[in-house]
């Protein structure tokens, strides 16, 4: 496993995009688009980090992490959130969610954050046991119909 985080890109948009396609249909349902998240990050562009994920060529993922700025943090937007996070359909199972989370943890230590937070649906069908399971623990928010998850770096 070699995993590898590119920028989205005219090369890449489609395929990313696509990747969508491949989830279950309760997956669907725990996970906006990564199209509708491409869109989003352009609104925020001083603060969503997305990337695709690749092993060595093979796009696998898509996340996009928010950073918080000044203005956001005057808002009080403080948090270090994985925003969106996806596995296609077919590399499920393989690891390499656990290893991009390490990777992700990895790299919010590196920008001065102590936690990551994130938000997901509680359904035991959706993906709340795997961040469960990964450490992450309920954080007590709620964000709109989502729990709060929280895990230190």
């Amino acid at each position: 496993m070699n995993l590898v985080f590119k920028p989205i890109t005219e090369e890449n948009f489609d395929a990313v995009i696509c990747l969508t396609d491949t989830l279950s249909d309760i997956q669907k349902q725990c996970v906006a688009s990564n199209l509708y998240s491409i869109a989003e990050a352009s609104m925020h562009p001083n603060n969503a980090y997305q990337r695709a994920i690749y092993d060595e060529d093979t796009l696998i993922g898509y996340f996009m992490v928010f950073l918080p700025d000044a203005q956001s943090i005057a808002k009080g937007e403080t948090d270090y959130f994985l925003w969106r996070f996806m596995m296609g359909g077919a590399h499920q199972g393989k690891g390499y969610a656990r290893a991009t989370l390490d990777q992700l943890r990895a790299f919010g230590l590196e920008q001065g954050y102590k936690t990551m937070v994130l938000s997901c649906t509680d359904r035991e069908d959706g993906p709340y046991p795997f961040y469960l399971h990964y450490g992450f623990v309920r954080n007590g928010k709620m964000y709109d119909d989502e729990v709060g998850m929280v895990i230190d770096l």
